[in-house]
């Protein structure tokens, strides 16, 4: 059988597959950033080499104190001394808990701050850089259980490494893009500072990781002593903020009906943890 020459273009283009396929699984491997707690969040996660923990703490750092600086100079850091010991405290008891899912998260730096702005959101940077926006406080004006389960579900996106992960994936198609680029002529770069920003403040979560989020939020929150079961009550509150435009903190999860269900079925598994936490 003869065979028949590819174009230049076809070979141009299965090169570029073939090169974007191996720098993709060249540059990462796979991690347990936790461990599984009585939620059973067991998942593998793929990290690229390029993403070090450490490198992302230290841009997560700066990326921190660049954002309250920015609230500082408009006059909206940590504006009500009530609200931010309300955060802080019940952040802490919050933190207290977290050697559960990885005993190293016990000795980080953890920061909770409070931004005077009406965006309904709160997140927790890599490291345990926390913030929450006065917006979701006086929208959804949140039980202090209800609270413990946002805060608690940002600090489980820090646990898992939510954002290093989404940041491997930003670095693995950059170099594929670079390895395109020196076959097509094109340019790119990469940036981690940019990536972390991104995936911080740009992108938004995936919606697996927004359930693991969830779920190992409703052990935090349970084990330190606040009710799991106002996840529910939290969520189904911050659904109806907006109408049909939802705040940003919903942007990706899945659809109510199922998060709901989901919700009430991981704060049961975790209800007895609640009941021994508060004898």
């Amino acid at each position: 059988m003869k065979k028949t020459k590819r174009s230049p273009v076809l070979r141009r283009a299965a090169m570029a597959a073939a090169a974007l396929a191996l720098v993709a699984a060249a540059g990462c491997e796979s991690v347990n950033t936790t461990q599984g707690g009585t939620i059973g969040i067991d998942r593998t996660q793929r990290m690229s080499s390029l993403v070090s923990e450490q490198q992302l703490d230290q841009q997560a750092v700066q990326l921190y104190q660049q954002t309250l600086s920015g609230a500082r100079s408009k006059g909206q850091l940590n504006t009500n001394a009530s609200q931010l010991a309300r955060v802080r405290t019940i952040s802490q008891r919050l933190i207290g808990q977290v050697g559960v899912f990885r005993p190293d998260a016990t000795k980080w730096k953890w920061e909770v701050n409070v931004i005077d702005d009406k965006e309904v959101n709160a997140w927790c940077m890599p490291g345990g850089k926390i913030a929450v926006y006065t917006g979701l406080i006086n929208t959804v004006k949140p039980s202090d259980d209800e609270l413990a389960a946002v805060l608690g579900h940002e600090i489980a996106h820090a646990l898992r490494e939510h954002a290093r992960e989404r940041a491997s994936e930003q670095m693995a198609t950059s170099m594929g893009l670079s390895v395109l680029a020196a076959i097509t002529g094109s340019q790119a770069s990469s940036d981690l500072g940019g990536a972390l920003a991104n995936v911080m403040f740009g992108l938004p979560n995936s919606r697996l990781h927004e359930t693991e989020a969830d779920r190992m939020g409703v052990e935090l929150a349970a084990r330190a002593g606040y009710d799991p079961r106002a996840a529910v009550t939290l969520w189904t509150k911050m659904g109806q903020v907006g109408g049909s435009a939802p705040p940003e903190i919903l942007s990706t999860h899945p659809s109510a009906e199922s998060r709901i269900a989901d919700l009430r079925q991981a704060s049961e598994k975790v209800l007895p943890l609640y009941q021994q936490a508060r004898r």
